[in-house]
């Protein structure tokens, strides 16, 4: 993540004062302190981060990092947005809109813009698929649930540890061990090369049509 100054928040009745290493910014809604050195509590941070940034990808990584990591709920991103200023707010409206829609990450974000223009059905995002006996079978990114075929986005760069890249490593097994298509896409290769990945995405699809439907159900 980028370095910058310290964002600081002073109370509204004081002098604001700020300039190289600091930016001092007053505010009606001076929050509780959180921790020995006094911080703002997480969502606050991410959404002032997000109201001062027109990185759309830098958002994307905080608010879907500090959700998935579960130091705060996309609810707690709303209630800070919605509490707070209109100022700058448009850039990370959207973005919660993508992660209520499923969206967990940069990548996730790019491969669901893709597919939007693909004229496929609409897949569901990071849904809990089970067998038939109701027993658990995998977590995929993106899940075409008319013709059972799994998109995953797969590299350790976009995953939170190697034990999180090795997880999804035995997800796409047991998806196809139970009869599902899986396509694994990289990160790099949705912004080198979006036109292959959106074939080869189309090609897997009509493949999975002409196969029986896995014995694979969504769970409620």
């Amino acid at each position: 993540m980028p370095s910058g100054p310290v964002h600081l928040l002073v109370p509204a009745d004081r002098r604001r004062i700020g300039a190289g290493l600091v930016v001092a910014e007053r505010t009606h809604r001076l929050p509780p302190a959180v921790g020995r050195v006094p911080l703002a509590p997480i969502a606050r941070a991410a959404i002032d981060l997000a109201r001062r940034t027109r990185d759309r990808n830098l958002v994307r990584s905080v608010f879907a990092g500090v959700v998935q990591q579960g130091h705060c709920r996309a609810d707690d991103l709303i209630r800070e947005l919605v509490d707070g200023s209109n100022r700058g707010s448009a850039l990370p409206r959207e973005v919660l809109r993508e992660i209520l829609g499923g969206v967990r990450s940069v990548a996730e974000a790019t491969a669901a813009r893709l597919v939007a223009r693909s004229g496929l059905p609409a897949p569901v995002l990071n849904v809990r698929l089970e067998r038939v006996d109701g027993t658990f079978l995998a977590i995929p990114d993106f899940w075409f649930d008319d013709v059972g075929l799994a998109w995953q986005i797969d590299s350790v760069e976009f995953h939170l540890a190697p034990a999180d890249y090795e997880r999804t490593v035995r997800r796409r097994s047991a998806l196809v061990a139970a009869g599902a298509v899986v396509v694994q896409t990289l990160p790099s290769d949705l912004r080198r090369r979006p036109a292959a990945v959106l074939d080869e995405l189309c090609r897997a699809h009509e493949q999975a049509a002409l196969l029986p439907r896995p014995p694979i159900v969504v769970a409620p």
